[in-house]
């Protein structure tokens, strides 16, 4: 199958699925062909799904991250002893986890085509990502907490795992607690992440989008918590600040150097 070829076999699969949507009609342009399908993946509740679609899902996407341009780990330079930042997107990046700035329901961004990280996340690991998260969910039986984490595969993106975690969100003025909200989803996930034996990972910029957590305190606290931990475990663990956005990616420059 040519890239194309597994793109609408994954489109014609997906609108069989719902019967509402049958009588779309596949767009001629590959660009609006990708929106569609991503649009679909986002929409699509964790059912059962066969071997077939799993293998051709699974060779176009590690095909369209791989075009995109992967970055490994090991090629990146340290601001500080295991410290590192990146700017790009983190779908991208070879380490042993990245981090996923979750909701509470953690089953990934049900918005079509969202520009969030979760919804990139889910998107480009495939369909098995949000069928683990819910598996996870139904044993846990409630929503997740805010400052935990959770750990699973990463299926199709260049990681080997993704760590789940919920910010907080902020409604009015940063108070004190939310602080300590953001800072315990870097320590529960640097703890979490040593426990499953990852050498390396990778921080987004937890809460500071949707979630409206001031992007130059949020830097503070992670370097805080990152720091406060290795300091205090003896960590080795190496760390990559990822930042998309530019005014991020000079936030962590000032602060780190």
């Amino acid at each position: 199958m040519t890239q194309t070829e597994r793109r609408l076999f994954l489109i014609k699969e997906l609108l069989h699925e719902q019967p509402k949507y049958q009588n779309i009609a596949i767009p001629v342009h590959t660009q609006e062909q990708k929106n569609l399908l991503r649009s679909l993946f986002n929409i699509r509740m964790p059912q059962h799904i066969s071997e077939e679609f799993l293998k051709v899902q699974d060779e176009y996407l590690k095909m369209e991250i791989a075009q995109k341009g992967i970055t490994d780990f090991a090629d990146l330079t340290p601001v500080q002893k295991d410290i590192y930042i990146w700017q790009g997107d983190i779908t991208t990046l070879k380490s042993d986890a990245i981090v996923n700035a979750a909701n509470s329901q953690m089953l990934g961004c049900f918005c079509p085509c969202h520009s969030c990280i979760d919804n990139a996340i889910h998107t480009y690991a495939g369909v098995q990502l949000r069928a683990d998260c819910a598996e996870m969910m139904r044993k846990q039986g409630q929503e997740e907490p805010t400052g935990k984490a959770k750990i699973t595969l990463a299926y199709n993106l260049p990681c080997k795992y993704v760590l789940h975690t919920v910010g907080p969100i902020i409604q009015g003025k940063l108070t004190k607690k939310e602080e300590e909200l953001l800072a315990s989803c870097y320590l529960s996930c640097l703890k979490l992440a040593e426990e499953n034996d990852v050498k390396s990972i990778a921080f987004c910029c937890i809460s500071t989008g949707e979630f409206h957590f001031p992007n130059k305190r949020a830097a503070e606290i992670a370097i805080e918590a990152v720091k406060a931990y290795k300091k205090q475990t003896q960590s080795k663990i190496e760390v990559i600040f990822n930042v998309f956005k530019q005014i991020d990616y000079e936030i962590y420059q000032e602060l780190l150097g």
